[in-house]
């Protein structure tokens, strides 16, 4: 049963839907004549025609990008490091100027796949295409552009999260509440409650963060021109609220409870300790070769992202060896996880155009090729320093407070 299982078409439409109409264009859905790239794995072709189908349904263009099962690995294999880092430029800068949208599946017949591949020749080729995600990003500015994540569950993905397939696929179900008669309309309440906690975040001038449990003692200074985000569309599902710091700013230590699936690998384990904004110790008692592989990258060992989740949000409450889910999960206490590598432009409080290089390097917004999130969902308080010199309490007992 476990290895044909698919929900029903009810199911599969109402993702589709929450997809093409919520997910996209910061809740409010495609538009008419617009293009929306569809990249899709071979084990998710079940859902492919009801997005296809919705994607129409609306009067848009849909462009698939379909991709192929058991090929990650040939090109590690077969290839030199010349084929590895080879970038089709006109292809890709085609690609980019076309479409309008991304709708992004994750799916995985074999999530270790890659385990067995040198990190180094995975970091080669993330950094081929960091021109790529530059015209995206740039056009995503720009107001011309959006994306969002899913994830196809599979029977290997599933195991790895110890449980089978229907189990599972209940467990997506569920965190998008896809069991709901009208899911875009809770979603819309959920981004509206989300909305408001961003409101009462934006108006607090907060200099310095906070972080401190028993395993946690970690500062950050939030930085001139910040705000917060959260529940735009981009992922399905997401309940954080996060903001970009001045990677300047941070120091102190962070041991993360939760495990991170990486390149086929899982990393437990993990512990940082910053010193004015850099990493100065890394460790894990699992693989740890693969996570200081993955901070060597240029500026990985910097923080892009700082995010909490309110436990009252997120319906997310087991590991799912799947970072989308993982970083959402509610449970007791919500959680706290921040990304190394690079930062969100939507998290700069002003014309995004504005942020060029120049600007990102003076404000301290991090730029790199990768961006990596790790969790931690330890009991923990958050207290932001004003810069009147009073201290609030933002987050405790895994809710916000403000």
């Amino acid at each position: 049963m476990d290895y044909v299982y698919v929900p029903n078409d009810i199911i599969l439409e109402k993702y589709a839907k929450l997809l093409v109409n919520f997910g996209l264009n910061n809740g409010e859905g495609i538009k008419k004549n617009e293009v929306v790239l569809i990249s899709v794995p071979e084990c998710a072709k079940p859902i492919l025609k009801f997005i296809y189908r919705e994607v129409l349904k609306n009067g848009s263009h849909p462009i698939v990008n379909f991709i192929p099962d058991d090929l990650a690995t040939e090109i590690y294999n077969y290839g030199n490091d010349e084929q590895i880092s080879y970038f089709p430029a006109k292809l890709l800068k085609g690609r980019a100027d076309e479409i309008n949208h991304n709708i992004m599946i994750l799916a995985d017949k074999n999530p270790k796949e890659l385990a067995n591949i040198d990190p180094k020749k995975i970091m080669l080729k993330q950094k081929s295409v960091l021109p790529y995600r530059q015209w995206i990003d740039e056009k995503e500015n720009k107001g011309m552009y959006s994306w969002t994540l899913c994830l196809y569950p599979t029977l290997a993905k599933a195991k790895e999260a110890k449980m089978n397939l229907k189990e599972y696929w209940d467990k997506v179900i569920d965190a998008c509440y896809l069991n709901d008669e009208n899911p875009i309309e809770k979603w819309k309440s959920i981004q509206n409650q989300v909305k408001t906690t961003i409101k009462k975040l934006d108006s607090l001038p907060i200099d310095k963060i906070h972080v401190k449990s028993e395993k946690i003692d970690l500062w950050l200074r939030l930085g001139e021109k910040r705000k917060w985000v959260g529940c735009d569309g981009c992922n399905i599902p997401s309940f954080e609220i996060f903001t970009s710091p001045d990677w300047r700013g941070t120091n102190g230590y962070i041991e993360f409870s939760e495990p991170l699936y990486r390149y086929g690998n899982l990393i437990e384990g993990i512990k940082f300790e910053f010193k004015d904004g850099v990493i100065v110790n890394a460790s894990a008692t699992k693989n740890e070769n693969i996570l200081k592989e993955l901070i060597s990258v240029e500026n990985a060992n910097k923080i892009g992202e700082f995010s909490l989740t309110d436990s009252r949000f997120s319906k997310i409450t087991s590991f799912m060896a799947e970072t989308l889910f993982d970083e959402n999960v509610g449970g007791k206490f919500g959680n706290t996880h921040i990304a190394i590598g690079s930062a969100y432009d939507s998290t700069y409080n002003g014309n995004v155009l504005d942020l060029n290089e120049n600007t990102r390097k003076k404000l301290g917004f991090n730029k790199s090729a990768i961006h990596c999130d790790i969790v931690s969902t330890a009991d923990r308080i958050v207290t932001a320093h004003l810069k009147d010199g009073t201290e609030k309490i933002i987050f405790k007992n895994g809710q916000f407070k403000v």
